[in-house]
């Protein structure tokens, strides 16, 4: 058995309003083993005999579902236990320094990691904005995000990430997030 983490995107925050319990009984539903909810943003934890090979299969199996139970287009990043975890180990700031919010950014694509990229290379305070690009394994591209504390909104990285054209193609979540779904 695999375990494997759903992200969804643009859940209880703006988009789609899910709750725990209905987000759980779909995953369920689908047959999952240890289904496990973390937080209310859309963030689950279940196991499948699925290998890793299989995953965009099982990406469709489950946006198929979430669309059809919730009403809306559903994205969802994929990611096994092991992949969250190396993204968490790689993580290359100092996740303890309470004057920044650790961030990962989980893209889809390469062409939105590649315009992140870009937009990451012409900013004209890195200390504002702290970013780097790294893999987490060969499906899944990172992009780490340590802004200071209070300014995930106005940085100016943070203004290219709200843009939507990446609304369908990243999602982000806090390292400390992160770590409650590896745990």
């Amino acid at each position: 058995m695999s375990v494997w983490i759903a992200l969804l995107r643009g859940v209880n925050v703006g988009g789609a309003a899910i709750r725990s319990a209905e987000l759980a009984e779909v995953f369920r539903g689908l047959g999952f083993d240890g289904v496990r909810t973390v937080l209310a943003s859309g963030n689950v934890r279940f196991q499948t005999a699925t290998a890793p090979a299989d995953r965009a299969h099982l990406k469709r199996r489950i946006e198929s579902a979430l669309g059809e139970r919730f009403g809306y287009e559903a994205w969802i990043v994929l990611i096994t236990q092991g992949e969250l975890q190396a993204a968490i180990d790689r993580f290359p700031f100092d996740a303890g320094d309470a004057t920044r919010q650790p961030w990962v950014v989980f893209c889809s694509d390469e062409a939105s990691r590649g315009e992140l990229a870009e937009a990451a290379a012409s900013l004209d305070d890195t200390d504002a904005d702290r970013v780097v690009f790294a893999r987490a394994s060969r499906d899944i591209a990172v992009v780490y995000w340590n802004p200071r504390t209070g300014t995930t909104t106005d940085t100016p990285f943070a203004k290219v990430l709200s843009k939507s054209r990446f609304k369908a193609t990243t999602t982000n979540r806090s390292l400390r997030t992160l770590a409650k779904l590896v745990g």
